[in-house]
């Protein structure tokens, strides 16, 4: 590609859905606007364009992944409440990671809006740091800070003995939510 040569619609698209898939790490907005010279927000459009299309392409603090789901009889998924402060966030997801699970998201019910729920897909401690330094740098609020640190995560495990190591691992820490 020349420099400077921007690179138009459905070429585009399919470029930023290639270059996905093939990814192992997030790909930025920005990064993809430098590499097809648009904006940042045209490829905000092309992500919502190639999402309506049903392309599994998921926006996280670190960037877009393509995330096509893992086969269900090679992944278990189970969802564990927690509570915690916000600021043992970091901790309470490197237990889970540290045990080679994947955090795919975060939920809480708000009173008024009922279930939101925001996608985390970290599954290392670097994606743990990059995301807590996101949300820093941003000076975003956690979803858990909505219900006074009472939240839901959905963690996969190729085991389901992982998922049951992760349980026991945040109780004790002091982190699943118990009657």
């Amino acid at each position: 590609m020349a420099p400077g040569k921007k690179i138009l619609g459905e070429e585009r698209r399919q470029l930023i859905l290639e270059w996905l898939q093939t990814s192992k790490e997030p790909l930025t907005g920005s990064e993809l606007a430098s590499r097809t010279n648009v904006s940042r927000q045209v490829i905000v459009n092309d992500i919502t364009l190639l999402k309506a299309r049903n392309e599994p392409i998921i926006a996280t603090s670190q960037g877009y992944y393509y995330f096509a789901p893992p086969a269900p009889e090679q992944w278990f998924e189970r969802s564990v409440a927690c509570i915690h402060e916000p600021e043992e966030t970091e901790k309470e997801l490197n237990v889970l990671v540290d045990l080679g699970l994947l955090v795919k998201d975060v939920k809480i019910e708000h009173p008024v809006y009922g279930d939101l729920t925001a996608s985390i897909m970290v599954s290392n401690r670097k994606e743990v740091t990059q995301f807590i330094q996101r949300v820093n740098e941003t000076k975003a609020a956690y979803l858990a800070q909505l219900t006074d640190g009472v939240h839901l995560h959905t963690i996969a495990a190729k085991e389901e003995r992982t998922l049951d190591e992760a349980e026991a691992a945040l109780k004790q820490a002091g982190f699943l939510l118990v009657e």
